[in-house]
């Protein structure tokens, strides 16, 4: 099953988005009540933000963490160094364990670019043992996402593609309020919870901001490598100037929510 992710290197996707699911990665192991001795798998591990806060907050027995990107893959293992974690890359849609083998299915801000979302849950829910539990987050890209949302309603004020990107983004899978919860009940999972989760993402300057974007990571970023030279130029100045804000540029500050949900295996 393919990804809707958009991702050209390990090093883009860090600036665009790995060094604020690091940031998130702490609150969601505490709302998914990791437990020291827990066997977990980390379904769609990135370049490793959760699987690595994992090993590094609890005693865990062991992970395994996979994803679909090859460019993630790659570069998660050549992060590791801990014999606790093992990574590969396999489909969130077929996981290649058996049925029972871990405490834990944890899923990073993954579900909402797997195009069949209650399939991943299907299978998170099957490879953790009963009275496990089966824990995702998501962004709320819809009304959580300031620093992002202002980048593409910016696009969507200067065209039909942009606003045509605007709607793709903002009712991707997962992310309403409740629907993560709803298909967690509906895949058969108990005493089902949902949250929200925020953090902040601070930016040195535009430049900060704007550069993995401009150089074509992510969703964003896939849509701005499809402008022509006049397009991008004016998608550019537009969205440095609401970066800015009428002041000069420099550090700025979004708060970033994301829908927490968690359950347990019958």
């Amino acid at each position: 099953m393919s990804s809707s992710f958009n991702v050209h290197k390990a090093s883009g996707y860090e600036q665009l988005m790995g060094r604020w699911s690091q940031k998130l990665a702490l609150p969601f192991i505490d709302f998914a009540g990791v437990e020291d001795g827990d066997r977990i798998v980390d379904v769609g591990c990135g370049t490793g933000s959760l699987t690595f806060a994992l090993a590094h907050s609890r005693r865990i027995q062991a992970i395994e963490a996979i994803d679909f990107s090859s460019v993630f893959v790659e570069e998660a293992l050549r992060r590791n160094n801990d014999p606790r974690i093992t990574i590969r890359q396999a489909d969130a849609c077929a996981l290649p364990f058996e049925a029972s083998s871990f405490d834990r299915a944890l899923a990073l801000l993954v579900l909402h670019f797997i195009p069949e979302a209650k399939k991943a849950i299907g299978e998170m829910r099957r490879v953790t043992r009963p009275g496990g539990t089966v824990a995702a987050v998501v962004w709320d890209h819809l009304g959580g996402m300031a620093g992002m949302r202002m980048m593409i309603d910016t696009v969507a004020a200067l065209s039909e593609a942009g606003r045509q990107l605007r709607s793709r983004y903002c009712f991707q899978p997962m992310i309403q309020p409740g629907e993560m919860k709803r298909a967690f009940i509906e895949g058969g999972l108990l005493d089902v919870e949902e949250t929200q989760l925020m953090i902040r993402m601070n930016y040195e300057n535009f430049d900060d901001y704007w550069g993995p974007i401009a150089a074509g990571e992510g969703p964003l970023g896939a849509f701005v490598g499809k402008l022509d030279g006049a397009e991008r130029a004016q998608v550019d100045a537009a969205v440095r100037d609401a970066y800015e804000a009428g002041r000069p540029d420099g550090p700025r500050s979004f708060a970033n929510v994301a829908w927490a949900c968690r359950g347990r295996v019958p």
